[in-house]
C-alpha cells in the first residue's frame, strides 16, 4: 500500500486526520529495522501499522506480517486499528482465551496478518495450524513489558521459525538495554519519542487525599461522589481487594465495574466496554488494566494501593490524560502508608461527598447472544434497534460485535420497551435472546 492509500484510510476508518510527528516521521522512514521508543497512549499503533502495510506485497495466500504482543487486550486493541485499514488484507488475532475452534477455522483462509500472544501462537505452529516461515515483517510490540512477562523464550522459538524478515520493528515504552540475540538488529534506527512527546505530566493534576482510616473505603465513596461525572479507574494491587471494593461501592449505588486477571475473557471485554458505553463509568482494577486497553477519554485515576514501582505509576496514570486531554490522579493516603519516593503532590484534597454533576449512569447494555460468527454486525444490531424497537439514534450509546455476542449501550429509559417488543426477536435471520447487563 502507498503512504497515500494507508493515510486515506486512517483518516476515514479511525477518525484521524492529522497523523503525530511520531506517526509522521514513521510514514516518511524507509528504514526496514527500527526500535520505535514511546510512552503509553502517543499512537504508536498507527505507527508501526503504517510501516506495516508499507512493507506489504499483495495478498499471496502467505502469512507476511506478525506482531507478538504480551497480552490478549493489547492484541486486540492491535487487532483492531490494524483490520480496518489494511483493505484488502486479511487481518487475524490469536490469544489465549479465545474460542480455539474459532482460530482453527480462521487460519483454514490464510492471513496475510497476523497478531498475537506468544503461547497462543506458539501453539498454533506447534499443532502445524499456521506456516510463518514466510513472514517478511515482524513486530515485537512493547517488548520491555514481554520481557517482563517471562515471555523470552516463546519469543526465539517463534521468531526462530521465520526464514529471514525483511523488515523487523520493535516498539517499548522505555529503553532496550540488550537486545535478543535471535533477531538481527545490526544497524538499526532507534526513534525515542519518550521525550519529545510532551511529558504527560505536564497534563496531570495529582491529588493528595487524606484517609482517617485504614481501611479506605469510606474516603474512596466519598471521592468518588465528590468527582464531576466521567470515566474513573479506581486501581489496587490484589483481585481479591478488587471485588471486596467493587461490592462496597455497588451498595453505595455507584456504578461500578470490575477488572481482574481472574476473570474469564468475556467478562473481561464486557468490563472494559461497559466502561466504554457508560453502563459502569467506574472501573476497579488491578494493575492489569494499567496497559494495552482501548479505554476512551478517562477523566480521572485513583490510586487505592500504593503502586509497587515508578512503572506501574506511570501505566496506571497513562490511563488518564491521553494523546492531548488534562486529568487527575488521587492518591488515597493513610497513617499506615508509605508514600514513595517517585510520587509527587501538587496538592492536597479533602473530598466532601458533594459534585454539581456527580458520576452517574444513564446507560444499561443491551446482551445479544449472536456476534460475527452469527453473520450479526453493528448494522444489524442498530437496525434493529432503531427500525424494529424504534429507538432514536442518540438513545444507542455504542455498539460492539463479538465473535458470539453483541453489546449495545441503551438509554435506560427503553429497556422495558426492547423486552416488552420481543424478548427473542430475529436479527438478520437469526433469532437471538435479549438480556440487559448493568441494570
Amino acid at each position: 500500500m502507498t503512504n497515500k492509500e494507508i493515510i486515506a484510510n486512517i483518516s476515514a476508518r479511525l477518525g484521524i486526520n492529522t497523523l503525530n510527528p511520531m506517526q509522521q516521521v514513521i510514514a516518511q522512514s524507509d528504514r526496514r529495522r527500527f526500535i520505535l521508543l514511546s510512552p503509553t497512549g502517543s499512537g504508536k499503533t498507527v505507527a508501526f501499522a503504517i510501516a506495516i502495510l508499507k512493507a506489504l506485497k499483495p495478498p499471496c495466500d502467505k502469512v507476511q506480517a506478525l506482531v507478538i504482543a504480551p497480552s490478549r487486550e493489547l492484541v486486540q486493541q492491535i487487532a483492531g486499528v490494524i483490520r480496518p485499514i489494511a483493505t484488502g488484507y486479511k487481518t487475524t488475532a490469536l490469544y489465549g482465551g479465545h474460542s480455539m475452534t474459532d482460530e482453527v477455522n480462521t487460519l483454514s483462509v490464510t492471513p496475510d496478518i497476523v497478531v498475537a500472544t506468544p503461547g497462543r501462537l506458539l501453539d498454533h505452529i506447534e499443532r502445524r495450524q499456521i506456516d510463518i516461515r514466510q513472514v517478511s515483517v515482524l513486530v515485537l510490540d512493547e517488548y520491555d513489558k514481554s520481557l517482563e512477562l517471562g515471555f523470552h523464550d516463546e519469543m526465539r522459538k517463534i521468531v526462530r521459525r521465520i526464514s529471514s524478515p525483511s523488515t523487523v520493528i520493535f516498539t517499548s515504552a522505555t529503553a532496550i538495554d540488550q537486545m535478543p540475540d535471535f533477531v538481527n538488529m545490526n544497524g538499526a534506527k532507534v526513534y525515542d519519542f519518550t521525550e519529545k512527546t510532551e511529558s504527560p505530566r505536564s497534563r496531570l493534576e495529582i491529588f493528595k487525599v487524606p484517609s482517617p482510616g485504614k481501611d479506605k473505603l469510606d474516603t474512596l465513596c466519598t471521592l468518588l461522589r465528590s468527582l464531576p461525572d466521567g470515566k474513573v479507574i479506581v486501581f489496587v494491587n490484589h483481585r481479591e481487594s478488587v471485588e471486596r471494593i467493587f461490592s462496597r461501592l455497588e451498595s453505595e449505588g455507584l456504578p461500578a465495574g470490575f477488572y481482574h486477571g481472574g476473570l474469564d475473557q468475556q467478562k473481561r471485554e464486557m468490563a472494559i466496554d461497559m466502561l466504554n458505553n457508560g453502563t459502569t463509568p467506574i472501573l476497579v482494577s488491578t494493575d492489569l488494566g494499567a496497559r494495552g486497553l482501548d479505554i476512551d477519554s478517562v477523566s480521572a485515576v485513583v490510586h487505592y494501593h500504593m503502586p509497587l514501582s515508578p512503572d506501574s505509576w506511570t501505566h496506571r496514570n497513562g490511563r488518564t490524560a491521553r494523546v492531548d486531554a488534562s486529568g487527575q490522579v488521587f492518591v488515597i493516603v493513610s497513617e499506615a502508608d508509605k508514600i514513595p519516593d517517585f510520587i509527587d503532590f501538587d496538592k492536597e484534597y479533602i473530598p466532601t461527598g458533594l459534585s454539581c454533576n456527580p458520576i452517574h449512569s444513564d446507560v444499561a447494555t443491551l446482551y445479544i447472544n449472536a456476534g460475527k460468527k452469527e453473520k450479526i454486525s453493528r448494522g444489524d444490531v442498530a437496525g434493529y434497534l432503531m427500525r424494529a424497537v424504534g429507538l432514536k439514534p442518540e438513545e444507542v450509546t455504542r455498539i460492539v460485535v463479538k465473535d458470539h455476542y453483541a453489546l449495545a449501550g441503551v438509554s435506560r429509559q427503553c429497556t422495558g420497551k426492547i423486552l416488552a417488543l420481543s424478548p427473542a426477536p430475529k436479527i438478520k435471520n437469526t433469532r437471538v435472546k435479549l438480556s440487559f447487563v448493568g441494570v
